[in-house]
């Protein structure tokens, strides 16, 4: 529950504003000039706002659509990502918004016209290019969390269906697809579910949805023809993680149809320093700051050794399901680190290096 909405003077008139603060009847609305000035106030408690965040509506002004890291891929071409939302209705352990933002305030950008508009030109900008422009959605918040309040992919997925050389990839934890399934599949459009096992899931991903609702949620999307993803990011490394990982990606490839799965990314546990020192004073107790950790060039990762091994034994599980050319692994290493197929042959294309966190 919401007891407090703050809303931009710019969008206090905007159609959106009202449907969405309409979902909170009772909540006291205070108007604001800018965002920034609750959102940014250095006087917050990340800990203490999680417990009852506050909704800001706002208007995204600047650049609303950001190119990823030159490495970051799925198999499409150019790589943008926008994020429509600040912050996230779930608590994972891992999250680097927690590091990188004071506020748990959940802030919505509710100028979603102007995100179109952007995506539009950039889109017009490839038209020439040999693959597709990719658009990821969920990097700074889960993409369908919020959807029964934002409305965000009711919005999106059509506005997508007349910019056929793009791609919109929604990453999310949540069962919130109600919006997707009552409208036909699009080809240009990927749901990609964040996976971990029920015993990390448990204890990492606090307020999520468990892994057997997860996998429930992509069955129906991949009946209804959905293009689907499966986002094993982090991979967390932990005493059983090979018998734990081991039975989740073969129940996960048991409920689904593995030929029907659009892509299948890997990637280890990474933070850049800051922001990992940010979130050890949160959580000082918790055994995934200090786990096999070690800090390269700024960012907090596990040790070499761990990670490639993670990235090499999951993989592998992986490959027993899916074709390699719709696998990708993220090494916070150098791009020469290897995976080892079935076969015993190594392919160096399958690790890419990431310098970004861990995504929500």
């Amino acid at each position: 529950m919401v007891d407090v909405i703050y809303i931009e003077t710019e969008v206090i008139d905007h159609p959106r504003t009202a449907v969405i603060a309409d979902r909170y009847p009772k909540a006291k609305r205070i108007e604001i000039e800018r965002y920034g000035e609750i959102f940014n106030s250095h006087a917050q408690n990340f800990r203490i706002q999680k417990n009852n965040p506050s909704l800001i509506l706002a208007a995204k002004q600047n650049k609303k659509v950001m190119p990823t890291p030159a490495q970051y891929e799925t198999g499409g071409g150019a790589h943008y990502y926008f994020s429509h939302m600040l912050n996230c209705v779930y608590d994972c352990r891992y999250c680097f918004l927690q590091g990188m933002l004071r506020s748990a305030n959940y802030l919505v950008f509710v100028n979603y016209e102007d995100f179109v508009d952007e995506i539009r030109d950039i889109a017009n900008a490839h038209a020439n290019d040999d693959k597709p422009v990719w658009f990821f959605s969920g990097y700074d918040c889960d993409s369908l969390a919020y959807e029964p309040v934002t409305n965000f992919a009711d919005f999106f997925v059509p506005e997508f269906s007349s910019i056929p050389n793009a791609v919109l990839e929604l990453r999310t934890k949540s069962t919130q697809i109600r919006s997707l399934l009552k409208r036909p599949a699009q080809e240009n459009v990927v749901i990609a579910y964040s996976l971990s096992p029920d015993r990390v899931a448990q204890e990492v991903e606090i307020g999520a949805p468990s892994m057997a609702k997860r996998i429930d949620a992509l069955a129906k999307l991949q009946d209804k023809g959905w293009r689907i993803g499966l986002r094993f990011d982090p991979v967390i490394w932990h005493q059983d993680y090979l018998s734990d990982y081991q039975q989740m990606i073969d129940h996960v490839f048991n409920m689904l149809d593995a030929d029907r799965i659009d892509s299948v990314t890997l990637g280890g546990f990474r933070l850049p320093k800051g922001f990992y020192k940010t979130m050890r004073k949160l959580h000082p107790e918790h055994w995934l700051f200090s786990a096999g950790l070690d800090d390269k060039s700024g960012m907090v990762t596990y040790t070499q050794t761990i990670e490639t091994d993670v990235l090499q034994n999951v993989g592998r599980m992986c490959e027993a399901h899916v074709s390699e050319n719709k696998l990708f692994a993220y090494s916070s290493f150098d791009d020469d680190a290897l995976i080892s197929n079935q076969s015993g042959k190594s392919q160096q294309s399958v690790i890419k290096s990431d310098q970004q966190g861990v995504q929500a």
